[in-house]
């Protein structure tokens, strides 16, 4: 059967595709010697003109709008050959092209695919057909590959979003791992019917064996689902050629009974179910490490600041006890979201009827609601999510609480990263961040390192929350199933887990490496020469003078000892008002700024004790 599988069903003539191949990249090369990259067989329509047969010049796709492949082998990649009949931007099959040609005779490096190679992620669809989703091993011509000049990178490579590249929340939210959730929950629903006896159970075993992803390829399924506004259509159609392959009697029952949105929104929660696990796991290292900075610094003292400005003494260890309790809240709303994540079961409008039907025509003996409550459970059971009370197509609570549960530990995290890069700056130099040599580095200014791993946390928290509102909005929907409020959730989706998921990973080293420097907090509560206890002193003062007297006397003196440049002290001891009220032994201690924290240690104590770390 042909590896480019149209969504009819219809197979384009004189192509032949073997099994799928286990190790094949994403995407699919031809094996023809003589076949151009981009090539399109004689008579497919080329987005305005038939392909002319042996031109080897024909776009590769009826809709594309990318550039065709010219076969002169003297022309650069730009030119136009005369009788090629292809558009500006032809690139040439031999292997002299510039950057972001495909030649066919040498070894490809970035960007380039040969025709003896691994393929990477460039296949296309033929015309109208999930074309290219299924990779081949087999013998004969595959389908037409590309110019990678002519589609988006093959990988979102994260370089507009530094703060989740490289970090396990972007593996797994990956469009090869959103791909492999869809075919887990293809997989699961077999394996739940199988077990209620509707489905055979190697029928069921088949599909599973089947259910790989780098059988398919997602570029291919993503253009193709442009004529079905979402990919799990051209999935099924794709999955079930890979299982026909095996197994054609197996194939019969792939998504059997299934809609579109079943399938989607239990891979969707398959990816959050998986994700979460990680977020959860290094926000508990987070704690932890602000547990340890919290004991470390219970009674190092420091300006509290509000405003912006210098308010009453305060210690490290409060604030960094005040970014643990943060982030427990945050990992116990991760984790009952994560609990409670449901399987999608509701068939095309939210009445099972395809699944009651099949089941009927599978044998079962068992009444709707007896049968829709089983396979419900079982379906929970073999993809490890819970079962929920009703299908949820346009019920959207799972979705509207994982948005704000990941909005929250965004934002939470962004408090840390802010109060960080405030406590970094150059005249306040209380914290560095952790770091090998060069990090923070700026292009300009050789002395600057710049508090970086703060900023990646805080660019996540300004976007999570925003994003979080798609989600929120999406409980608005129409009908029972929705027309463009379903769809508008998956990327907000992805972005918000993986956003979330990078800054937890960032927050584990930006805490567990944060440099403190006692020394420069303590010189800085000393910058307003004892204004910072003034409110002390004015307590203390206003059983002898009244409240109201108390702390305009204290306004008055503050005022002057700002304006003169000197300190508190040396004002209050020339006011006649407190004249024999306190010795100059007593005045010192209550000018003293770390014997006025108040309880902050014992809300130290109080959060470590009662706060949860597991």
């Amino acid at each position: 059967m042909d590896a480019r599988v149209a969504a009819s069903g219809a197979v384009p003539a004189g192509y032949g595709a073997g099994a799928a191949s286990a190790d094949r990249g994403a995407g699919t090369v031809p094996t023809e010697p003589d076949a151009g990259v981009g090539t399109v067989p004689a008579g497919f329509d080329a987005g305005g003109g038939t392909a002319p047969s042996g031109s080897g010049a024909g776009a590769a796709s009826a809709d594309r709008g990318a550039e065709a492949v010219a076969t002169e082998p003297d022309a650069d990649a730009g030119t136009v050959p005369a009788d090629s009949g292809t558009r500006a931007g032809a690139v040439p099959t031999d292997s002299g092209t510039r950057a972001g040609a495909v030649p066919t005779d040498s070894a490809p490096d970035a960007g380039t695919v040969a025709t003896d190679s691994a393929p990477d992620a460039t296949a296309i669809r033929a015309p109208h057909a999930v074309a290219g989703a299924v990779h081949s091993s087999g013998s004969g011509a595959a389908p037409a590959v590309t110019d990678t000049a002519d589609l988006p990178d093959p990988l979102d490579s994260g370089i507009l979003s530094p703060v989740r590249a490289g970090t396990p929340a972007e593996a797994s939210t990956s469009d090869r791992a959103w791909l492999q959730a869809m075919l887990d929950a293809e997989a699961a629903l077999a394996r739940a019917q199988a077990g209620l006896g509707t489905l055979p159970a190697e029928a069921a075993a088949t599909i599973t064996a089947a259910a790989r992803a780098d059988r398919l390829d997602p570029r291919a399924l993503a253009v193709a689902s442009r004529e079905t506004a979402n990919p799990v259509v051209g999935l099924v159609a794709a999955f079930t050629m890979v299982v026909a392959a095996t197994d054609p009697e197996a194939a019969e029952y792939v998504h059997r009974g299934s809609t579109s949105q079943d399938i989607f929104d239990t891979g969707a929660m398959l990816v959050a179910h998986r994700t979460l696990a990680g977020v959860i796991a290094d926000l508990r290292r987070t704690a932890d490490a602000c547990a340890h900075l919290a004991v470390r610094h219970r009674d190092t003292p420091q300006a509290g600041r509000t405003l912006a400005l210098h308010a009453v003494p305060t210690t490290f260890g409060l604030k960094a006890a005040g970014w643990r309790q943060l982030v427990l809240d945050s990992a116990d709303r991760l984790t009952r979201v994560r609990d409670g994540l449901p399987v999608s079961l509701g068939g095309a409008a939210g009445t099972l009827a395809g699944y009651l039907e099949h089941a009927a025509i599978g044998g079962s003996a068992a009444t709707p609601g007896e049968y829709q409550e089983r396979l419900t459970a079982a379906y929970a059971r073999e993809t490890g999510l819970t079962a929920p009370v009703l299908p949820w197509h346009a019920l959207r609570t799972p979705l509207a609480d994982l948005g704000a549960a990941l909005a929250h530990t965004a934002a939470a995290l962004g408090k840390i990263a802010l109060d960080v890069q405030v406590l970094a700056r150059t005249e306040i130099g209380e914290a560095v961040e952790p770091g090998p040599a060069g990090r923070g580095a700026s292009s300009a200014m050789p002395h600057k390192r710049n508090p970086v791993l703060a900023t990646l946390i805080r660019s996540a928290a300004l976007q999570v929350p925003c994003l979080a509102t798609v989600l929120t909005q999406s409980l608005s929907t129409e009908d029972e199933r929705s027309a463009g409020a379903w769809h508008a959730e998956w990327l907000p989706l992805r972005e918000c887990l993986r956003l979330t998921g990078g800054a937890a990973h960032t927050a584990v080293e930006l805490t567990e490496g944060l440099g403190i420097h006692p020394e420069r907090m303590r010189d800085n509560l000393g910058i307003t020469g004892g204004r910072i206890v003034s409110e002390r002193i004015a307590a203390v003062l206003a059983p002898r003078l009244g409240k109201v007297t108390a702390k305009q006397l204290l306004t008055r003196a503050s005022e002057r000892a700002d304006r003169d440049g000197v300190a508190l002290g040396a004002v209050l001891t020339e006011l006649p008002e407190i004249h024999g009220v306190f010795s100059a032994a007593e005045l010192a201690a209550l000018l003293d700024p770390a014997q006025y924290t108040g309880a902050a240690g014992a809300l130290v104590d109080r959060a470590l004790r009662e706060g949860r770390t597991t």
